[in-house]
């Protein structure tokens, strides 16, 4: 007898454990499509950003799709978390402005090097390691990574919508209220909180989705079209150069691109692992198979033509609509494929305008500072009397936004934490993987 809906509901309840988790297929696959939707500019930054070395745009464009949606689908099915990947920010720009700009080494060669990092990083994660490194990390840095990344997309989306501004000798300061892109991010930002109020059902989604719409007749988001010709991968696949990467001067480079893709994934896991409620008495279930999809993503991505692929933050507005499982990531790994043809509409989505010599993405900006405000929950789980749990814990939730880095907070958690249990005499209490990773961070530093 062929399937019919009721089936295909039983069957994806059982592979997925929806009624386990307390969720639903409707709410997978909103949350899915919310997680896209957040995360949906890196098909456009990605080929910006690394066309600066002369990689081919349209190439990198298909490369980052299908990178994405590779991750992201293998962690949904291995991993069976909601949690999206995609190149990750800031490892794209190392690759772009530091590897190939200030070093002078070619794109080629820095794929080489990346790749030979994502090996690494694979090799680890079959080897077991990464879920007793999860479990090593002390409570206190767990939870102060949790609201540290919350803050992070709270600034970015603050950012992102003009609404927060970059200014000289003070750092930042209020946007143009009046701008229009900022006035339609305030409006997204009223519109979502409410329906989140009300308890609407994809909220955030259709907070998004009326945002995008209110853009248009204000000329800020532009219908360009639905569907537009796949680009070749031709240009970038399996161009890298791994002899190349093997000169003495790359083994610092390789070092921290392992270093950064290690602690941006087990920050932004533990980060949205504890928004979602995934981490039970410390442990994040099945942490090594979120760590291998990752690594899988990395190195396919590298050998298509794009740099580290990582689990992205965004993920967590997906979760903040009811994704529990790994089926609202198959939803995302679809849409990835889709935006493949439809890249026009998910262009406007994004919603990105230039403004006042900046690039704004006002339709995506209410959803991540919406976001933020839910993750800072995790605040009251740390123990604020004890300031040797207390110091570190403060450090990476303040460090993160203000420098716009999961792995520079981290950083200062992490060596902040050695020194302050060795100081007060505790230092028997603490992992030694702490200590391993605290002299890996500074180490890090000592040698950019």
């Amino acid at each position: 007898m062929p399937w019919c809906a009721s089936d295909m509901k039983t069957w994806l309840d059982k592979r997925f454990k929806l009624s386990e988790n307390g969720t639903s297929v409707r709410a997978e696959l909103v949350g899915g499509a919310t997680t896209f939707m957040t995360m949906s500019y890196i098909i456009f930054v990605q080929p910006a950003v690394l066309g600066t070395t002369g990689m081919d745009r349209g190439a990198v464009m298909v490369a980052t799709c299908l990178a994405s949606a590779l991750a992201t689908l293998l962690m949904g099915l291995l991993a069976r978390y909601p949690i999206a990947q995609a190149p990750a920010m800031g490892h794209n720009v190392f690759f772009a402005v530091i590897v190939c700009g200030t070093m002078g080494y070619t794109w080629q060669v820095a794929l080489g090097a990346n790749f030979i990092s994502g090996l690494l990083f694979a090799a680890l994660a079959l080897a077991g390691v990464w879920g007793r490194v999860v479990v090593a990390v002390p409570d206190s840095l767990k939870y102060g990574i949790a609201v540290g990344i919350g803050l992070l997309i709270a600034m970015v989306g603050l950012q992102y919508g003009g609404v927060v501004v970059d200014s000289p000798g003070a750092l930042v300061a209020l946007g143009d209220l009046t701008g229009q892109p900022v006035v339609l991010t305030l409006f997204g930002l009223a519109l979502t909180a409410a329906l989140m109020v009300l308890k609407v059902p994809g909220a955030i989604l259709l907070g998004v989705l009326a945002t995008a719409a209110a853009g248009v007749p204000l000329g800020i988001v532009k219908y360009q079209g639905l569907i537009a010709p796949v680009p070749s991968l031709a240009p970038t696949a399996f161009k890298l150069d791994v002899a190349g990467a093997f000169q003495s001067g790359l083994v610092a480079v390789v070092f921290v691109f392992f270093l950064l893709d290690v602690f941006d994934t087990m920050g932004t896991l533990i980060g949205v692992g504890g928004a979602g409620g995934f981490i039970v008495r410390g442990r994040l279930p099945r942490a090594d198979r979120a760590m291998f999809a990752d690594a899988v993503g990395t190195v396919g991505g590298v050998l298509l033509g794009t740099s580290t692929v990582t689990s992205y933050i965004e993920s967590v507005t997906g979760i903040a609509q009811g994704a529990r499982t790994g089926l609202a990531n198959v939803m995302t790994s679809a849409l990835f494929l889709v935006a493949l043809f439809f890249s026009p509409l998910a262009e406007m989505v994004s919603g990105e305008v230039a403004y006042k010599g900046m690039t704004l993405r006002p339709v995506i900006a209410p959803a991540l500072i919406l976001v933020g405000c839910l993750m800072m929950k995790c605040v009251k789980f740390i123990d604020w009397d004890d300031l040797t749990e207390a110091i570190p814990a403060f450090l990476c939730v303040v460090v993160m936004p203000l420098t716009l880095s999961i792995t520079e907070g981290i950083s200062f958690g992490f060596v902040s934490y050695a020194l302050l249990k060795l100081a007060s005499g505790k230092g028997r209490q603490v992992h030694w993987l702490v200590y391993l990773f605290a002299a890996l961070f500074v180490l890090r530093y000592v040698l950019s």
